[in-house]
């Protein structure tokens, strides 16, 4: 299933083909932007075409920040995206409350990220980011200093556990709540706290062992 759906996509449909063949939700154009989450679900749930792009188009750029923000590499990010969608497409018949779908889709992408950090720790990816996959990432809007210094800080987040650094990174860089965390990762929230508390104070640990190339307001007070 190609995922990156083109804008135009609505305009893709052969001229040559029967209109009882073709997928009647594309034909006329409509727009399906003001649907609500709970509606796109039910349409996803249903089968409709459209619902399919649109789940992509709304959601992506939520998801590919959030992958990028967890593991500072576009490419894995966008590698990331593309699975959680996958998972999305094969499980949503399982959503039992549609109104919860940008709920649902975190969950996935969240879920992906724990293994994928799990997986970087058994193999050791404890060295700092690679400058190719962070100059992707921070592109032409970062300076050598900026850059450096997201090396330095991905260093760190790669010292976490996984899951502390999970938590940490929708904390700080999410702005997500403890509750918001605990759905989303499937734990309690006494866990996020805790997580939380020791990410932060490892982390601000860290910084001040260096304390000149980071602020501390970045981990929190």
């Amino acid at each position: 299933m190609a995922l990156r759906a083109p804008t135009d996509s609505l305009n893709l449909i052969p001229m040559s083909t029967p209109p009882s063949h073709a997928p009647l939700s594309l034909v006329g154009g409509q727009d399906h932007r003001a649907a609500s989450d709970g509606d796109l679900a039910r349409s996803l749930i249903a089968g409709e075409v459209w619902a399919t792009v649109e789940t992509w188009q709304r959601f992506a750029p939520m998801v590919l920040t959030l992958a990028g923000r967890t593991l500072g590499s576009r490419s894995e990010a966008e590698d990331i995206a593309q699975e959680a969608f996958c998972q999305v497409y094969r499980k949503v018949a399982t959503l039992r409350e549609p109104d919860s779908f940008r709920s649902f889709i975190y969950a996935c992408a969240v879920r992906l990220l724990q293994t994928e950090l799990r997986r970087k720790k058994v193999r050791s990816w404890l060295s700092f980011e690679r400058p190719d996959a962070l100059d992707r990432r921070a592109g032409a809007t970062l300076d050598v200093e900026s850059r450096d210094l997201l090396r330095r800080l991905y260093g760190l987040l790669e010292r976490l556990t996984p899951r502390d650094r999970l938590v940490f990174v929708l904390n700080r860089m999410e702005s997500m709540s403890v509750e918001e965390i605990a759905v989303a990762m499937a734990i309690s929230e006494s866990t996020v706290k805790r997580a939380l508390t020791h990410a932060s104070n490892r982390m601000r640990q860290w910084v001040h062992d260096e304390p000149r190339w980071m602020n501390e307001e970045t981990w929190g007070r």
